[in-house]
């Protein structure tokens, strides 16, 4: 197995400051897969997942704190209801120009599992290939049920306190920008539906089936209306965190994809 050495990067750009971190084998092979974050995640929120991505799959695997997020700078304001797929023109685009980074599998968990695939919707020449986990694909009854029983459980201090541990004083920023902009009319439409037949890459969509923010509709859709080449897998007594519920067979599922 590949000895893996990470790398960290403050990133600037002409909307604050970004922080990236790398993990790189030491016999790098392909390329690198691009991590992007859940609404309320952060690259340390990622834990072990990408270094044992890297041993896995012998590639690159680059993380990085959205703006507002982690140890990346303040947002300058709220988000829009069309944040998913602007990430595919902001944050992203400037990763990827720092870091020479001109070909790559992108790979996200929840809302980043949207924003990489409207990163292969824009980004054709360049994305390879791109992986969902829990990925939600339109707004349902489901998702919000969700998100208000999770605005009631982080009433109490303590869960603040627990999401001030890996965003700071941006714990509160971070939180209303997730179950405010859900909840929100103008939300209320959102979907993938005119980003998914533009994905022309290999396209694999891993879901639970127990996933308390989304059904198994959502990998259905997007499975139906990317134009390339899908794998759809359907976790047993999975919830909406795959990657830590079943490691091995998420990690598994990832390497035979991409050496498929």
């Amino acid at each position: 197995m590949a000895a893996i050495h990470t790398q960290k990067h403050w990133l600037k750009t002409p909307r604050g400051e970004l922080f990236v971190q790398s993990w790189v084998p030491s016999t790098e092979k392909d390329v690198p897969l691009i991590l992007l974050h859940d609404s309320l995640g952060c690259v340390a929120l990622w834990r072990d997942f990408p270094e044992r991505l890297a041993e896995t799959t012998g590639r690159r695997v680059v993380a990085y704190d959205r703006l507002g997020f982690g140890r990346s700078g303040k947002h300058p304001s709220i988000l829009s209801a069309n944040f998913i797929c602007e990430e595919a023109n902001e944050d992203f685009v400037s990763v990827c120009r720092q870091l020479g980074l001109r070909q790559y599998v992108t790979l996200g968990h929840s809302v980043g599992g949207g924003m990489a695939i409207c990163c292969a919707s824009v980004h054709l020449d360049a994305c390879k290939g791109v992986i969902s986990v829990a990925a939600q694909a339109f707004v349902d009854a489901g998702i919000l049920d969700g998100i208000r029983a999770a605005k009631q459980n982080f009433s109490s201090f303590a869960q603040i306190d627990r999401l001030k541990k890996y965003h700071g004083e941006k714990a509160a920023w971070v939180l209303n920008s997730w179950i405010e902009t859900w909840l929100s009319e103008a939300f209320y439409q959102w979907s993938l539906d005119s980003q998914l037949p533009l994905v022309r890459c290999p396209a694999l969509i891993l879901h639970g089936d127990h996933d308390e923010y989304g059904s198994e509709e959502h990998p259905k859709r997007i499975a139906k209306h990317v134009s390339g080449p899908v794998i759809v897998q359907v976790l047993r007594n999975c919830g909406h965190v795959p990657h830590r519920e079943y490691p091995k067979e998420v990690l598994m599922a990832i390497d035979g994809f991409l050496a498929s």
